[in-house]
């Protein structure tokens, strides 16, 4: 599976500072200080319906991450899957009466585009569930002949008891992680399993519904936290810099895939930093597939709306935070672009050495973009009522929001 097009990250002088940013493993914040080469792995889309803003906000908050690694002289080494099989899916297909994997690719392909036009910097690694299983079979099968793994009734069940690290992910007790996992596609009330919590690894064949040659596990399909994992190992390795995506893959998502790969290899941690970014909701409700309250990206590109302001949008509130989507903050960001685009327009202006250096300081703070866009903004308040003689400071402006914050003037 490909990814999308990576637009040019300016070049900017000096160099910018290590991350601190909040991990969800420790509820506090830890400095990133990565080798030369960074790695992130992302969960990606479930492509049943199209890239709503939810989806935006958080790939958003995992760019700016990339964007402040490459600025400090890093390479970046970002993964991301795609679970084009998964339960929503083959649902939607079957409501639809359409072919799932017509679907999948219809949104895979709809989600890149959206990818594109927002300037998200793409993975070196866009892996399907799909593409993976022949990837995923042998770690199940290790998982099941180290006995950290059981069958029942034909379907392979990871056992939460093999790993002593379970549960520091998220930090949660017992009682609210069986809540969630009912929420979240788990199936805690099944009977015979071990432990309620005990999520799938191996979902035997299920009449109309697709499945692979899983070697000694039989037909069947992969479980949705044993995907990721293989994708990650393979790709990144253990201990990687950022497992990253929304609060809502805190648990079990994120929780259950640490504890895959410890088992897996006797080490720890899966991910050096667990980062979440917070929910968006219209009509005070998350916005989600499931509720269908959902603003699209690819509705307002067709409605005319430029791209940059629906990215400075999610730029105006703190990738943690959880907040309302309204036409007032749509036309808040349209007027904030129009302000930024006038103020660079012009040939000089005041220096830009100290803004660069807020923006880049709001950044390594936990990604403060609101912070950050306060200090364009008193830039191109200074620029319009006082303006400057720094010739091109305009220039080395719009290339920082660039290359900084994805924005392109």
């Amino acid at each position: 599976m490909h990814a999308w097009p990576a637009s040019e990250v300016p070049a900017l002088p000096g160099k910018g500072r290590d991350l601190r940013i909040h991990d969800t493993s420790t509820d506090g914040r830890v400095t990133l200080a990565p080798g030369p080469v960074a790695r992130i792995y992302v969960c990606g889309i479930t492509p049943y319906d199209a890239t709503h803003m939810g989806h935006a906000a958080t790939y958003n908050a995992f760019d700016l991450v990339q964007r402040v690694w490459l600025d400090t002289k890093r390479q970046v080494h970002y993964v991301q899957n795609v679970t084009d099989v998964d339960d929503p899916l083959l649902e939607r297909a079957e409501r639809d009466g359409e072919d799932w994997v017509a679907l999948a690719e219809r949104e895979t392909t709809l989600f890149r585009e959206d990818m594109t036009a927002l300037r998200m910097l793409p993975p070196q690694h866009y892996i399907g569930a799909v593409e993976a299983i022949p990837g995923i079979v042998p770690l199940v099968e290790r998982l099941r002949d180290a006995g950290a793994a059981y069958e029942l009734q034909g379907d392979i069940y990871f056992s939460v008891a093999a790993d002593p690290h379970f549960g520091e992910v998220s930090r949660l007790d017992a009682e609210a992680m069986r809540l969630l996992s009912a929420e979240r596609g788990g199936d805690p009330d099944r009977a015979g399993k071990k432990n309620p919590l005990d999520p799938i690894l191996w979902m035997a064949a299920r009449p109309g519904e697709p499945s692979w040659d899983g070697g000694s596990l039989g037909l069947g399909r992969p479980g949705w936290h044993i995907e990721c994992v293989a994708i990650a190992l393979d790709h990144l390795g253990m201990g990687f810099d950022v497992q990253g995506g929304g609060s809502d893959l805190a648990f079990p998502h994120h929780e259950m895939g640490a504890s895959h790969a410890q088992a897996l290899t006797g080490e720890h941690p899966f991910a050096q930093a667990y980062v979440h970014a917070g929910m968006v909701g219209l009509d005070g409700e998350k916005m989600s597939k499931s509720k269908g309250n959902l603003v699209f990206v690819s509705t307002l590109r067709r409605d005319g709306v430029d791209p940059a302001a629906i990215r400075l949008t999610l730029l105006a509130h703190h990738y943690r935070s959880d907040w309302e989507w309204t036409g007032q903050v749509l036309q808040d960001a349209q007027e904030r672009l129009a302000r930024w685009r006038a103020a660079v327009s012009r040939p000089d202006g005041p220096p830009a050495d100290e803004v660069v250096e807020e923006i880049r300081a709001a950044l390594a703070d936990d990604l403060d973009a609101p912070a950050a866009l306060a200090a364009v903004d008193r830039w191109a308040e200074l620029q319009s009522s006082t303006g400057g003689t720094d010739e091109g400071a305009p220039g080395v402006v719009s290339r920082a929001v660039d290359a900084l914050l994805g924005v392109a003037l």
